[in-house]
């Protein structure tokens, strides 16, 4: 598919940007450009492909995704290597899962080689918004949802792809080694829901829970199983792994109600090319604070694309808080982040192909 160039009315002057990159934090600088692309089911699927001026989208009020959701994301992110070359880190896992969510919000398949080469377009056109900070990095939102007008519940026939970018820093503020976990009553996905989904939706349910933990003084809110109740899933945005004392990793296994994380899937990698044995199986809240306190469990890290590998130092539970280890960064937790981080930004060799470069 051809990709039309629109003009951009008015760049961000240089020092404007210059300002913005200089300390962006995360989710509020956003770059000048997105891609946007079109999708009619009966007139023959995707079309009018554009990168453009990013700018506010005209919806009718009746459109399918302000009713009944239809929508569908991604996060990833552009890195600069040493060369000053601009580089995407496993794109074609972030354009499969977006199809896979697709198929669940009973959305149209985008082209994988068509999500990556709009992610590419963007990152080249707004580069010089790569933010000159320690862990710096372009967000990248890929994004879809149901534009068709109509009231019913049914799947839509007109669709939106966009893609934007932001300049992004550190992902937590509290400046703390380690994060805090508040264990939620409430529950975020059931069995046959849409928990591995990357759908708005699952966001919306977090948001109140996420507040209590805020409220509580927890910097991320901790989710249990929906049926019993006991068994860790993830927290609001993130997975968990957790590393024992006989070099034993386990992390929750993939039921259908949490997120397939790709730094999951890269984490279980990078952790057995160290010689760990990682298992996938069920770990309860109430078996978490028993190793915590018996010294068993050494470590526990969340991830994710936005925050990379955090260590988690302390978790409230219905009996009270209990703290992992020392409370702050493990060993392995940091070793597995410097790793994970240098393939990321090319300082590291990759020698699973996952660093695509841009040029």
């Amino acid at each position: 598919m051809e990709f039309a160039h629109l003009p951009h009315p008015a760049l961000t002057p240089h020092d404007v940007r210059t300002t913005a990159i200089a300390n962006p934090g995360f989710g509020t600088v956003f770059t000048d450009h997105m891609v946007s692309i079109d999708y009619d089911e009966e007139n023959g699927g995707w079309y009018s492909a554009t990168l453009g001026p990013r700018m506010p989208i005209s919806l009718d009020p009746a459109a399918a995704v302000l009713h009944y959701a239809q929508e569908i994301f991604e996060g990833m992110k552009a890195y600069r290597l040493p060369d000053g070359a601009m580089a995407l880190f496993r794109p074609d896992a972030n354009a499969h899962r977006f199809n896979a969510s697709a198929d669940r919000l009973a959305m149209p398949h985008l082209p994988e080689d068509l999500f990556i080469e709009a992610v590419r377009r963007l990152v080249m056109a707004d580069s010089e918004w790569f933010p000159p900070v320690e862990g710096g990095s372009l967000y990248l939102r890929p994004f879809m949802f149901a534009t068709e007008a109509f009231l019913g519940v049914r799947p839509a026939k007109q669709y939106k792809f966009l893609v934007i970018a932001s300049a992004a820093g550190n992902y937590f503020k509290s400046g703390v080694p380690a994060v805090s976990l508040w264990t939620s009553e409430y529950t975020r996905a059931a069995p046959g829901g849409t928990g591995a989904a990357k759908c708005g939706g699952n966001y919306a349910a977090s948001l109140v829970p996420t507040g209590q933990a805020f409220a509580n003084g927890y910097d991320q809110v901790l989710f249990l199983d929906a049926v019993e109740r006991k068994w860790v899933e993830e927290l609001g945005g993130m997975n968990l792994f957790f590393v024992f004392d006989d070099g034993r990793v386990i992390t929750p296994p993939l039921t259908g109600t949490i997120l397939p994380g790709i730094t999951r899937d890269s984490l279980i990698t990078l952790l057995r090319e160290e010689g760990l044995e990682v298992a996938e199986e069920r770990y309860s809240i109430d078996q978490w604070r028993e190793d915590a306190g018996t010294g068993r469990l050494l470590e526990t890290f969340a991830c994710g694309t936005a925050a990379v590998v955090t260590p988690v130092g302390k978790v409230s539970g219905k009996d009270g808080e209990f703290v992992i280890g020392s409370g702050g960064p493990g060993q392995l937790t940091s070793r597995i982040r410097e790793r994970l981080v240098g393939i990321q930004r090319g300082t590291i060799a990759d020698t699973h192909g996952w660093v695509m470069r841009l040029g």
